[in-house]
C-alpha cells in the first residue's frame, strides 16, 4: 500500500508524543480503504477532511488518490500545526488548504472524510454543516475507533443524512457511510442561563462541557474573589467556553482576559460568552497551543482546569505543558491557581515549572492550588 511508507513517517509533533501515543490508527487507514473508490472519482477540489488527527487522512488522501485542492477543518490548532508540519516535510503543503467549518470549507463538496468526535453535538454541529453547504450528492465518510462509536451517533447523522450505513468491523474500528443530505436549521452555537452565577454561556458543538458548567470550574470559581489582588493582565488557559475568564472580567472590573484554547471551537465559545455578558471589551479569545504566541513574564495571574485526557488516552502531558507555559508567561510574583483530580497529584509538577505552591481548597473529588512564580 503506497501510504504505508508515508504512515511510518508522519509524527504527532508539536503534540504529545509518547511510547503509548500514535499519530496514525487504524481508523485512519479504515476511512481512506471505504472511501476509495469515492476518492478516486473525485473532481480535485471536492474533497474535505474534518478533524483529520495528524494528517494521515489529508496526506494519506494525497498519496494514494493523488487527490490535490483538499479542504481540511482541524479543531484542534495542535493538530492543524501537526498535519502541516507532516505535509512540510512530505513537500506535499501545495495539496491543501484549511478552512473554519464554514460554508467555504464544504462549498461543492463530493466527499467528506471525516474523524468521528466524542462529543455528539460537535458531530451534530458538523453534520449539519455538511448537509446545509454541501454537494447535493456528498458521501461522507466518517469513522473512529469501536469503543469510541455508539448508536446515537448514528441517530445524529441521520438527522442530516437520509441513508446512514455502518461498515464491517476491522482492526476495531469502523466506518459509518452517510448519503443524501437534509439541509436544516442550526442547532448550534447553543445559548443557556446558569441561574447559580447569573451568566449566560455560548457553546459550540465541540467545545468542552457544552453550554453546562463543569464540577471542576465550578469548585475554581469560589477561589476567583482571592485571586492575585491588583491583576491587570489574566489568562484563562484551556477555556472552554469562556466560564473562568467571563467571571473573572466580571468580577475584577480593571482586569484584562485572554480566553486561550486549542479548539476553535471553545474561541469562538467563550468570544461570544464574553459578548452576552458584556465583558468582550475586556476579554480576548485566542486560539493557541498552550499559549505559546504571548510573551514570556508578560500577565500577573493564570487560571485553569487543565484536561487529563489525551483523545482517548489518560495522560498527563497536556497538563504538563499547560503548567510549562504558565511558569513561562507569569511575571515574577505571578500566581496560578489550578483546578484538577485529587488523584493526578500535580503539586510537585506545579512547584517545579512554576514556583512554590499551595493547596488552598480540596472537597471530596477536586484540589485547588496556588502556585507563584518565583524566577
Amino acid at each position: 500500500m503506497l501510504t504505508d511508507p508515508l504512515f511510518d513517517r508522519l509524527r504527532r509533533f508539536p503534540d504529545v508524543e509518547a511510547p503509548n501515543l500514535f499519530a496514525v490508527d487504524a481508523a485512519d487507514r479504515l476511512i481512506l480503504d471505504e472511501a476509495g473508490p469515492a476518492l478516486d472519482a473525485a473532481p480535485d477540489g471536492t474533497v474535505v477532511v474534518i478533524d483529520d488527527q495528524y494528517g494521515a487522512l489529508t496526506l494519506g488522501a494525497a498519496v494514494r488518490y493523488e487527490a490535490s485542492g483538499l479542504r481540511v477543518h482541524q479543531d484542534s490548532i495542535v493538530a492543524e500545526r501537526a498535519l502541516a508540519a507532516n505535509a512540510s516535510r512530505e513537500n506535499l503543503a501545495d495539496r491543501y488548504a484549511s478552512h473554519g467549518l464554514d460554508d467555504h470549507l464544504l462549498r461543492g463538496a463530493r466527499v467528506v472524510l471525516l474523524r468521528l468526535p466524542r462529543s455528539l453535538g460537535s458531530l451534530t454541529e458538523t453534520a449539519e454543516a455538511i448537509a446545509r453547504h454541501a454537494d447535493p450528492e456528498v458521501v461522507v465518510f466518517a469513522g473512529g475507533r469501536d469503543k469510541h462509536i455508539t448508536v446515537a451517533m448514528n441517530d445524529v447523522l441521520a438527522r442530516s443524512f437520509a441513508e446512514v450505513r455502518a461498515s464491517r468491523g476491522r482492526q476495531k474500528s469502523r466506518v459509518v457511510t452517510a448519503r443524501g443530505p437534509i439541509p436544516g436549521p442550526n442547532t448550534y452555537p447553543v445559548r443557556e442561563t446558569l441561574p447559580e452565577l447569573g451568566l449566560v454561556v455560548v457553546a459550540h458543538g465541540a467545545a468542552f462541557a457544552g453550554p453546562r458548567l463543569d464540577i471542576g470550574t465550578r469548585f475554581l470559581l469560589d477561589f476567583l474573589p482571592r485571586t492575585a489582588p491588583g491583576a491587570s493582565v489574566a489568562v484563562d488557559l484551556g477555556c472552554g467556553t469562556g466560564i473562568l475568564a467571563a467571571m473573572l472580567a466580571r468580577q475584577h472590573p480593571d482586569i484584562r482576559v485572554i480566553a486561550t484554547d486549542q479548539s476553535a471551537a471553545a474561541v469562538a465559545s467563550a468570544a461570544a460568552t464574553a459578548s452576552a455578558n458584556g465583558v468582550a471589551d475586556r476579554v480576548d479569545a485566542l486560539r493557541d497551543d498552550v499559549a505559546g504566541s504571548l510573551p514570556d513574564a508578560s500577565v500577573d495571574l493564570v487560571v485553569c482546569n487543565p484536561p487529563f485526557h489525551i483523545g482517548a488516552a489518560v495522560h498527563t502531558g497536556a497538563a504538563e505543558k499547560m503548567f510549562a507555559s504558565a511558569g513561562r508567561i507569569l511575571r515574577p510574583g505571578g500566581e496560578m491557581w489550578t483546578v484538577y483530580n485529587s488523584h493526578l497529584r500535580y503539586r510537585p509538577i506545579l512547584k517545579r515549572v512554576v514556583g512554590a505552591t499551595s493547596v488552598e481548597g480540596r472537597n471530596p473529588k477536586f484540589t485547588v492550588t496556588r502556585s507563584v512564580r518565583t524566577r
